[in-house]
């Protein structure tokens, strides 16, 4: 997903949607994003919409560095916004 894109569609839901595709927790989220798991829990409780613009490209960064894409509405036809594995990323290591 472009940037931009991440900024004005990222939800609680896909965060979470994203985590349980990698295998990870919020702690592990956090370590990768370098923010506090505070702010992990807070954006995935619903307080995504008051996070600064920074927090949310340091989760998406670390998130698309683990292996995710960002779908965007229309992507995958047909369907509206998600996220899923890049391919030949197995996170669990199988």
């Amino acid at each position: 997903m472009e940037t931009f894109l991440a900024f004005l569609n990222l939800t609680p839901g896909h965060i979470k949607a994203a985590r349980a595709l990698l295998d990870w927790n919020q702690e592990k989220l956090a370590d990768a994003s370098g923010l506090a798991m505070s702010t992990i829990k807070r954006l995935e409780g619903g307080g995504i919409g008051k996070a600064s613009i920074e927090n949310i490209e340091k989760i998406s960064s670390a998130l698309e560095g683990a292996g995710i894409v960002f779908l965007a509405e229309g992507d995958v036809a047909p369907g509206g916004l998600g996220v899923r594995l890049k391919g030949g990323v197995d996170p669990l290591g199988i």
